[in-house]
């Protein structure tokens, strides 16, 4: 059987060294680490022309907000409803057949175990029906090399990574060489306004009722006439790391959001009066917390010559690189050490099945080995790191730095 089995894979790699010199590949992406059930085809040519054939993305989240929170079983469910019906979307979109597609990604971890298990399941069935080879997919990584789809992005670069789940620093040399700078040690930023907004109750606003709680966060900061009339104190001031927290902004939010309602007198249906003000505060003090850990991490990017003499790079992604607020005030950061900043087209930066299909071809590209024929022998993991932990090298290093300021403390 393993002299069988290693023929098979010796001349399917073939086929596809053959496909590679070719410079023509077309990798199906499938996406179900959360509560979105996303596949895109993404076809590969002259080894620097990409094409997103299609892109269909089936999303969980007007389910999941009436219950404040997704429930894992419930996306299962609804995984499993949708995926076959997003698969043949897919197709159609892209005007191929099934047999066309060269390889299938899919995201093995990390996410919840429940939804990771219906991606695995349908990727394999898709392998086993037309023969086609697996490459497993790290969530996160798929998230930092998403922006080289669309830009010319040299390795090496370093990439902060913000969501709904995550809050890391990673200096990123390859398509599989991560290092780890620093992470959340509590809530990830998306998380928290997420439960900031509930707690202020602006999904009320039927404006409001479909977004994400960043999303409402930067458009009603938008609305405010006082953006300073809220304060929070910076977390993890004293410690030189690039580590994150934004447990203390949350509570620290929760906490002013009482008071005002006791001082206004707010109904239990209602939001307090001057919620813009409130946001653009907490707007402001994600932002600078970020900016800070950012700047840390360049700073010692660049006395290790991480960068190497090559054009600097700073890639921002995940579902919270949309806010703009957040992106441009990184970008100035990035600015001061004569540093480029990226991030994924909007409709990119959230989960997608565009993402693994590219983390998909990133692989393949870089080592054949990638490609897995032995289906049976995949597994999903809900929780993995991310790459190489320096962080207690970025501990010992106990950098000082002179702090860059947020746009609006740095105009005053």
């Amino acid at each position: 059987m393993l002299i069988i089995y290693q023929k098979i894979t010796n001349k399917s790699l073939a086929y596809f060294w053959q496909k590679f010199i070719k410079r023509n590949l077309t990798v199906l992406g499938i996406e179900t680490s959360c509560d979105d059930t996303g596949i895109a085809l993404i076809r590969h040519e002259n080894n620097e022309n990409n094409k997103v054939l299609a892109n269909i993305l089936n999303s969980q989240q007007s389910f999941h907000i009436r219950y404040g929170g997704i429930i894992p079983p419930r996306a299962q469910d609804l995984h499993r409803a949708k995926i076959a019906h997003v698969f043949e979307k897919c197709l159609q979109e892209a005007r191929i057949c099934a047999q066309e597609i060269d390889a299938i990604a899919v995201t093995t971890k990390p996410g919840l175990p429940l939804s990771l298990l219906v991606g695995l399941r349908f990727a394999r069935f898709l392998a086993r029906t037309y023969n086609k080879p697996l490459v497993p997919v790290h969530h996160m990584e798929a998230h930092a090399l998403q922006a080289r789809l669309e830009h010319d992005i040299p390795y090496p670069f370093l990439c902060l990574l913000i969501s709904g789940g995550h809050c890391q620093l990673t200096f990123v040399r390859g398509p599989n060489e991560f290092l780890l700078l620093g992470e959340s040690l509590d809530d990830a930023p998306g998380e928290a306004f997420d439960k900031i907004v509930r707690r202020l109750r602006l999904y009320i606003n039927p404006a409001y009722r479909q977004w994400s709680g960043g999303r409402i966060v930067e458009e009603a900061a938008k609305l405010a006439k006082q953006p300073e009339a809220f304060q929070f104190p910076l977390p993890l001031a004293q410690t030189r790391d690039c580590n994150f927290s934004f447990a203390g902004i949350k509570n620290n939010s929760f906490r002013s959001i009482s008071k005002q309602e006791r001082k206004e007198g707010t109904p239990p249906d209602s939001a307090i009066s001057n919620y813009a003000d409130f946001c653009a505060g907490l707007l402001h003090a994600v932002s600078r917390h970020l900016m800070h850990r950012t700047q840390r991490a360049l700073e010692f990017c660049l006395a290790r010559n991480y960068f190497e003499e090559k054009p600097r790079s700073l890639v921002v992604s995940g579902g919270v690189a949309n806010n703009d607020v957040i992106f441009e005030d990184i970008s100035n950061l990035a600015k001061h050490y004569n540093c480029e900043t990226y991030r994924p087209s909007k409709k990119y930066c959230s989960d997608n099945g565009v993402m693994i299909a590219w983390n998909g071809i990133e692989q393949i590209s870089s080592n054949f080995q990638s490609l897995r024929w032995d289906y049976y022998n995949l597994d999903i993991k809900g929780k993995v790191p991310l790459g190489v932990s320096i962080i207690n090298e970025v501990t010992k290093s106990n950098m000082k730095c002179k702090w860059i300021q947020p746009r609006r403390v740095a105009n005053e």
